[in-house]
């Protein structure tokens, strides 16, 4: 990984004021309806990049609104949308809807990639994903349209990577009883419990299945049935690795087993403690608030616009080349 001087825009001066985006209605390869937003220069540039966000599991894409508006206002255009099932793609029924990670990654991921590439024709394509959203970035068939990602806390829950301070407690609830709710209702009831936005039971499944490797979740061998190679291979961008280390998700076994599929990719690992950034604590979530504007998007947008990190970036270098 290069690292610039500190003149590349890792302490911005401008203030991100929240806006909603345009609202938009894409439909995936089989039909199914996708909710989001977009957020568009009124110019054309085929310099200027368009920046895909995927969300978290069974997370809005409203929660990342603030994290649009600051690239947007450094000059990118953003897509953010839902995932099937979740938020502004949620059905009249949760327990009809059949959508597993896969179909996350392969519709509806997919679909956005082909959304920018016909709404912003020659315009560079990056991908900033959190948690299973940087899964979802290598299950895309068009992953060689990707120029540059960005992950955040990416991994796809394999319980043993989970934070031993934390694993017993974390098996519990996301392997025990959130398959137990979902086998009752239908569906993952989240919303009602303060966990999560409520979560098709193909989600759940993949979740909750406890193997080390993505071809074997359930979904993940139907995929590997029709390219053992899975689709990541396809993905050839520059890829950032960001974790922080009170993640109990996104711990450093944890980042690295995702790193791995990403095989055609340039990968690099950058580790933060929350100490760096002057924080006691950071954990899975908070990265994408606003209160990090100064501290942590710099950091993303970085790796955006250059492929490169300044000089006093917090944090270290896990893996990867400089």
């Amino acid at each position: 990984m290069t690292v610039q001087s500190p003149s590349s825009p890792l302490h911005p001066a401008s203030t991100v004021t929240s806006s909603p985006g345009t609202a938009f209605r894409e439909p995936a390869a089989d039909g199914f309806i996708l909710g989001g937003f977009t957020w568009r220069h009124a110019e054309p540039d085929p310099a200027r990049p368009v920046v895909i966000i995927n969300a978290a599991t069974s997370v809005r894409c409203r929660h990342y609104s603030r994290f649009a508006d600051y690239l947007f206002s450094h000059g990118l255009d953003v897509i953010t949308y839902d995932y099937r099932g979740i938020g502004e793609s949620r059905p009249a029924s949760m327990r009809k809807l059949k959508a597993s990670w896969s179909d996350w990654g392969s519709l509806d991921f997919e679909a956005m990639l082909q959304r920018a590439q016909r709404e912003c024709p020659g315009q560079p394509i990056d991908v900033v994903g959190h948690s299973f959203g940087g899964c979802a970035a290598g299950l895309g068939a068009s992953g060689q349209l990707i120029r540059r990602v960005v992950t955040v806390g990416a991994q796809f829950a394999y319980w043993r990577d989970y934070a031993p301070a934390s694993r017993w407690r974390m098996l519990g609830k996301w392997h025990v009883v959130m398959p137990l709710l979902t086998a009752i209702y239908g569906y993952f009831p989240g919303k009602r419990l303060g966990w999560l936005e409520d979560t098709p039971a193909g989600v759940v499944r993949d979740w909750a299945t406890p193997t080390a490797h993505y071809q074997r979740r359930p979904s993940g061998r139907h995929l590997a049935r029709r390219d053992p190679a899975l689709p990541f291979a396809r993905v050839k961008a520059q890829l950032l690795a960001i974790s922080i280390s009170d993640d109990p998700y996104g711990t450093v076994p944890a980042i690295e087993r995702l790193l791995g599929y990403f095989t055609a990719s340039q990968r690099s690992h950058w580790r933060i403690e929350p100490e760096d950034i002057g924080e006691r604590e950071v954990g899975h979530f908070a990265f994408f608030r606003s209160h990090y504007q100064d501290r942590l998007w710099p950091i993303a947008l970085a790796w955006l616009q250059h492929a490169a990190l300044p000089s006093d970036t917090p944090g270290r270098l896990i893996s990867g080349s400089r």
